[in-house]
């Protein structure tokens, strides 16, 4: 079962914002809603992720960790994750 941490990171990992980006809440919400609009839904968002990992596993690894940080510390989930340097 996928989770919604999951689907916001995928969408996020697959927006135009810059890897390593201080992101909002409001600014994370509106990329994350237009990336899921813009690839017709969430599958959409895995299919560039795993695009992704296939190109450049390790520029993709250093991206989706930052994706969970961000979905992490924007919706205040349990434990925060270590920012990515």
């Amino acid at each position: 079962m996928i989770s919604f941490e999951t689907v916001r990171a995928e969408a996020l990992f697959a927006s135009p914002a810059a890897t390593g980006a201080d992101l909002t809440r409001a600014e994370t919400d509106r990329l994350i809603t237009e990336e899921i609009r813009a690839r017709g839904g969430i599958p959409g968002c895995a299919a560039e992720l795993a695009t992704r990992y296939g190109e450049a596993p390790e520029i993709a690894a250093y991206r989706m960790r930052w994706a969970l940080r961000v979905v992490h510390d924007n919706y205040h989930l349990v434990a925060p994750l270590e920012r990515v340097r």
